[in-house]
């Protein structure tokens, strides 16, 4: 049985040895919570409020089950409602406090990595947390990051690794910020041009101006990493060049860039207009690694703890819809129009569904291709700390796990996981990059197992 029995019910039993009241004991509750089936999240808040109120009223849980047995469940709830406004309790419960702000902008950039941010603007689910949120498209990731700062932003999606470098001071004045949520897992690729379709060995890419989002990015990292270890230096045999996202595809057109590593909607644009092709999905490199988060400043959440929580509900419960295969040719529809994504949805539904063309005449099925998995590991900002370090963005010592632990919150994402509906993960977080494993509490000797790096 669970904390969201039927109290109403009268072969349930309310009362118990556990910290809900609900089981014999605590490890049976725990049992019971880890299998049970979420519900829809307003039934599963209004559960708890009906369950809390029967408690109330009949202590003793045989006079509760005599009651419901003389007038049976539906008169009972009715009866409930008439005595104790069920409605409303729900609702505060759910929205757990007022919110400090209601009006709020959140930034974007206009790539799929960014699904639950912008799908929960047009699918309401901000509006369901009492919110009147605009998101804000931006051009580029400098100007997500200082248009935050400035507070300009209230939040933002932000690449995973850029909250980490603001927070440290690498390349802005040291604001502290953290990373709530994480956006989307794989999601990227490697396009050529079309030009270089018999250059399928990277060893032959000595020479090749590539392209990149921005610095403070893993797709940075993985491109850097995927060329060091064919042999490529990535400072030395070839450029790399940041550049925003939208402009991919005409850079690549235009014969500026060889290639990138890029979000999969830039990357299926480029195939759809027949200027390149998929070389490899970056889950071939790191499958599971994550790319963008939902970020927000520590001021914000610690100054606006509701609204802040408000938003985070928000984006959990846009993820949790994103996160099912069946839902997604309906989400790309929704972030089509030219105020978001500006992209065909023919794009935008190869990539959600992974049903898509690789541009060299072939069709790939991959339903994992992107995944919407919310939950920040500390393991992944201790790994993007030792490629940061790698490559000579930060130098010295570093407190890798102090840094994982301020920046990416695996406690609050926990708790906003559980009021979505979601289960949060369990144990260990297993990083394989190219065959390779991490040890998040080994990362000065995973740093030096590299051959090529720019540290020492």
């Amino acid at each position: 049985m669970s904390l969201f029995k039927n109290p109403f019910d009268k072969s349930s039993k309310l009362r118990g040895g556990c910290s809900c009241g609900a089981h014999d004991s605590q490890a049976q509750h725990e049992r019971a919570c880890s299998s049970v089936e979420p519900q829809d999240e307003d039934a599963r808040f209004q559960r708890v409020i009906e369950t809390a109120v029967m408690r109330a009223m009949f202590p003793d849980d045989m006079k509760r089950r005599a009651f419901l047995q003389a007038v049976g469940a539906g008169t009972a709830a009715a009866a409930l409602s008439t005595i104790f406004p069920i409605a409303t309790a729900t609702e505060v419960f759910a929205q757990g406090g007022a919110v400090e702000k209601k009006d709020l902008k959140v930034g974007f950039i206009p790539i799929t990595c960014a699904t639950p941010i912008i799908m929960a603007s047009p699918m309401g689910f901000y509006e369901k947390q009492g919110l009147n949120v605009e998101v804000v498209k931006a051009a580029g990731w400098a100007i997500i990051r200082d248009r935050t700062i400035n507070k300009e932003l209230d939040a933002a999606h932000m690449l995973a690794p850029m909250p980490i470098a603001i927070s440290m001071g690498v390349g802005v004045p040291p604001v502290p910020f953290t990373v709530p949520a994480i956006e989307n897992v794989n999601g990227q690729a490697i396009c050529l041009a079309m030009k270089h379709k018999d250059k399928r060995d990277p060893k032959m890419w000595k020479g090749f101006k590539l392209a990149i989002p921005f610095d403070f990015s893993n797709h940075n990292y993985l491109l850097r990493y995927y060329l060091a270890e064919h042999g490529i230096d990535p400072d030395q045999d070839v450029q790399l060049r940041s550049v925003p996202p939208p402009e991919m595809v005409a850079n690549l057109r235009a014969d500026n860039i060889d290639g990138f590593l890029a979000p999969d909607n830039i990357v299926q644009r480029a195939v759809f207009d027949g200027v390149g092709f998929i070389h490899i999905l970056s889950k071939e490199i790191w499958d599971g690694h994550p790319c963008c988060s939902f970020a927000a400043s520590r001021e914000f959440a610690t100054t606006m703890p509701n609204s802040f929580s408000a938003l985070l509900r928000a984006i959990m419960q846009a993820t949790a819809y994103a996160s099912k295969p069946e839902n997604r040719k309906q989400i790309a529809e929704a972030i089509a129009p030219p105020n978001y994504i500006n992209a065909p949805v023919t794009v935008l539904e190869q990539v959600l569904t992974g049903t898509y063309a690789d541009g060299l005449g072939g069709i790939k099925r991959d339903p994992d291709r992107v995944t919407f998995d919310p939950f920040p590991w500390e393991s992944f900002a201790v790994w993007i700390l030792t490629q940061m370090k790698r490559w000579g963005q930060i130098k010295g010592d570093v407190d890798y796990q102090g840094i994982a632990r301020s920046v990416f919150l695996a406690t609050d994402a926990a708790k906003a996981m559980k009021e979505a509906g979601l289960t949060p993960p369990s144990g260990d977080k297993k990083i394989v990059v190219m065959g390779k494993a991490f040890d998040p509490s080994k990362p000065e000797d995973y740093i030096k197992s590299f051959s090529i790096r720019r540290s020492s």
